[in-house]
Order: structure tokens, then C-alpha cells, then sequence
């Protein structure tokens, strides 16, 4: 069995913007994984961050989908 690697194509605090990634990864058939870890030193301890990951053979397509998405408006954080 060949073992898979994951690589990280998205982190955020925003589960809203997570949930929004990985619908759009999904959507162009591409497989994501959840990766939650609690941030450091820079934000209070219960921030947490979490990565979105793809398998490596993904990465090159799911950077080209979020390199879009974050260009649209719906996801513009200054529209919020």
C-alpha cells in the first residue's frame, strides 16, 4: 500500500472561510483533510488554526481553485 502525503493549501482561525475552501476543493473533486492545531505564542491560547490539506498530487489544482476564490468577492474579508 502506497503511503499518501498531504500538503497544507489553506490555514485560518475562520471556520467559515475553512468550510468555504474545502466545498470548493470538493466541488472540482479534489479530497481535503482537516488539520486543527492551536496556535502560538503570537495569539491568546485558545486561538486555533486549522489546515486545510490536499494529497500532494492535488496541490498544484487546489492552489490554482483557492488562488481564485480568494479573488471574488464572497470571500474579500474587507466585505465583511
Amino acid at each position: 500500500m502506497e503511503r499518501e502525503t498531504r500538503v497544507a493549501v489553506f490555514e485560518s482561525e475562520k471556520t467559515a472561510e475553512i468550510q468555504l475552501v474545502k466545498s470548493k476543493l470538493e466541488a472540482q473533486n479534489i479530497t481535503s483533510f482537516l488539520n486543527d492545531n492551536y496556535m502560538s505564542f503570537t495569539t491568546t491560547p485558545t486561538a486555533n488554526t486549522v489546515r486545510v490539506m490536499v494529497n500532494l498530487a492535488d496541490e498544484k489544482k487546489a492552489f490554482e481553485i483557492i488562488d481564485k476564490m480568494l479573488k471574488e468577492t464572497e470571500f474579500n474579508p474587507s466585505n465583511n
